[in-house]
This record gives C-alpha cells, sequence and structure tokens, in this order.
C-alpha cells in the first residue's frame, strides 16, 4: 500500500502562513524504505512545523525508492539495502545512514503472547524453504518445549515487492542455513520457495493479524503498532534475544562505519552477545550533483534536522537513533560528497 506523506491544503496553507512565505517554502519529494515509513513521518511533520517546508515521502518499498532517485523523480531515495561503492559512484549518487531498527518474526498462533517463541536462524530457513511445515515439527518443539502449539500448517507470509526488509531478513538466513544460501540466496527480491506474498511491511503485518497459524517478518515499529506476537531469535553468541532499541543499538555499534567506504556496512548477524541477530540499517540516497538544488539544500536541511532534534522522535517509535559519533561521520560525508552538503 503506498502511502503519500502530503498536508491538507488548510493545513499547508496554515503553516506556509505561520512560518514562511509561500514562495520560500520548499518541497522535498522522497520515497523508498516502508521499514523507514513511520519516523520519516514523523520527522516530516515535525520538520513542517518547524520550518514551513514540505516533505512528502512515498512508503513503496526500497527497491521502487532506488529506482526513483535513479530516474530523478524524487529528491531521495530510502533503502534498508546498501549499495556498493561502485554502484553509487557508477551512477554519480552517495549514500548515508539515518536510522537503525530491526526485521523481527511475527505469528498468529492461538495462546502465543510476545516474546514466548524461540527461533534459530537455521529454524526460520527452514520454515522458509519449506522443510519444516507445520507448527508441532519436532524442531520447533525443541526449542520451546513449554509452549502449547498447534498440529497445523504453517502459514508462511513474505513481501511480495522489492524490499530493503526482505533483503536484511534473507541476508541473514543466508548467513544462518547454508540450505538457504545455496536455494534461495539473497537479495530484495528472491524467488519464494512457499509462503503467500504482501506488499510492503504494512501489507505483511495485515496478512499475519488476519490469517490464524502464520509467521511473517516486520520492522520492529509495526509490530508494535499491529500489537503483533513476535519471537525471541537466537543471536551468535547463542542467546535468544528480544527486538529493543538496546538489541539494535548493541548490533549497530558493534561495526566500525569509520571504516567502511560510502557507509557499505550491513548490520545483521552480529558477534556482540546482547545483539539483535537482524538488526538493520536504514539509508539515504541521493545525487552528489543535485537535479533540483534548492529541493536538495532543503534535504539536507531536513535531514539535520531528522539526525540532530529528530532523534528523540525516532526513540519513541522503537528505532535507534545514529550516535553522535556517527552522525558527525554523516556530516563530514555531506561536505565532501554532496553539491550544497556542507
Amino acid at each position: 500500500m503506498n502511502r503519500i506523506l502530503a498536508l491538507t491544503a488548510a493545513a499547508a496553507l496554515a503553516a506556509i502562513s505561520t512560518l514562511a512565505p509561500a514562495a520560500h517554502a520548499a518541497e522535498v519529494r522522497g520515497a523508498g524504505s516502508t521499514f523507514a515509513y513511520p519516523i520519516i513521518w514523523k520527522w516530516s511533520e515535525a520538520f513542517r512545523e518547524r520550518t514551513g517546508d514540505l516533505v512528502g515521502y512515498q512508503s513503496v518499498g526500497s527497491s521502487a525508492g532506488i529506482n526513483r532517485i535513479q530516474d530523478g523523480v524524487v529528491d531521495f531515495g530510502a533503502s534498508d539495502k546498501p549499495l556498493k561503492p561502485e554502484e553509487l559512484e557508477k551512477r554519480g549518487l552517495g549514500q548515508f545512514p539515518i536510522v537503525f531498527g530491526g526485521v523481527v518474526p511475527v505469528v498468529n498462533l492461538e495462546g502465543v503472547d510476545a516474546g514466548q517463541i524461540r527461533f534459530t536462524g537455521a529454524l526460520l530457513a527452514d520454515i522458509y524453504l519449506g522443510k519444516v511445515a507445520s507448527w508441532s515439527d519436532p524442531a520447533i518443539k525443541a526449542l520451546n518445549p513449554d509452549l502449547k502449539l498447534p498440529d497445523a500448517k504453517i502459514v508462511v507470509v513474505h513481501r511480495s515487492d522489492g524490499s530493503g526488509t526482505t533483503f536484511n531478513w534473507v541476508s541473514y538466513l543466508a548467513k544462518a542455513s547454508p540450505d538457504w544460501k545455496q536455494q534461495v540466496g539473497e537479495g530484495s527480491a528472491v524467488a519464494w520457495p512457499v509462503g503467500t506474498g504482501a506488499r510492503g511491511n504494512e501489507g505483511v503485518s495485515t496478512e499475519v493479524k488476519r490469517v490464524k497459524n502464520s509467521i511473517g517478518y516486520v520492522e520492529f515499529t509495526y509490530v508494535v503498532q499491529a500489537k503483533l506476537a513476535y519471537g525471541l531469535v537466537q543471536n551468535r553468541a547463542g542467546k535468544f534475544i528480544a527486538p529493543s532499541a538496546a538489541s539494535f543499538q548493541a548490533a549497530a555499534l558493534s561495526f566500525d562505519w569509520a571504516a567502511a567506504k560510502d557507509f557499505f556496512v550491513i548490520i545483521n548477524d552480529s558477534p556482540a552477545e546482547g545483539a539483535y541477530p537482524i538488526a538493520a540499517t536504514t539509508f539515504a540516497v541521493m545525487y552528489k550533483e543535485p537535479k533540483v538544488p534548492a529541493n536538495s539544500q532543503a534535504a539536507f536541511a531536513f535531514w539535520r534536522f531528522a539526525l540532530g532534534e529528530g532523534e528523540k522522535y525516532a526513540s519513541e517509535l522503537g528505532y535507534v537513533p545514529l550516535p553522535p559519533v556517527l552522525v558527525q561521520q554523516v556530516k563530514d560525508y555531506w561536505a565532501k560528497t554532496f553539491k550544497g552538503g556542507a
């Protein structure tokens, strides 16, 4: 479901008349990640109230967001899958992290509440491969001996669109399962062995909530908003970790961001003891030489707000804001990478 962040005419007129003359109000256009939609929406509303400038964002998925920035129809794309440095260089783009979160397995099982069911990466891979097809399978019972689970078929739900959330999910499954790596692999979209598709984090959330005995994967904020039951996932240290700001932060801070060209870092499967194993980063992607300089300048004003005062909104929604040292690295990157980014 595509959602465009837009002010109503009345709200726009009120904001413009109060905060800035209409002739000077900028309108930034962005598109991409559904993973980060809730926080970008919140940032855009707060930014509009502060400055009068509008940020319109289409929640269309990471792959579509990258396509739209490449086509020059938006001022920024947002993706949960980082582009490789050589790809950025070829296309005249730069990227930088804006927020951290996590991809969470969610279930609809009678009598099973949030945090009660446990998974390993290998078990999740086997479920999505169709090798474990029933909730009464011994592999699930072995991890959950005290949990009453139905003798029912597992209804697998996955994304139908190109997705950074999918990228992080299958990237983790490929690290946890040789079978998954060989048979399915990685990417923003894959040939799913089993299951039914839904569009966006919103669609997967809705489908899991609707269908009994289902399993899906969504960004943690959607778990909270939809009141879905989530599972714990075993990390590399052998601990079953709940999704939380603390466990996402443990994963994000275990990597050396300063050493990574163009911030090309994937933070899942962290070795840190308290790290949630399917943590993820959303990146903003912009042209080094902007198509519309005025809009690009307004976009950087938006990002300065988001990574500064806007950090509190990220925390309120269950995301993890960038630590101060990384924020400074991002600003230094702007200055040397983007025309008008200083």
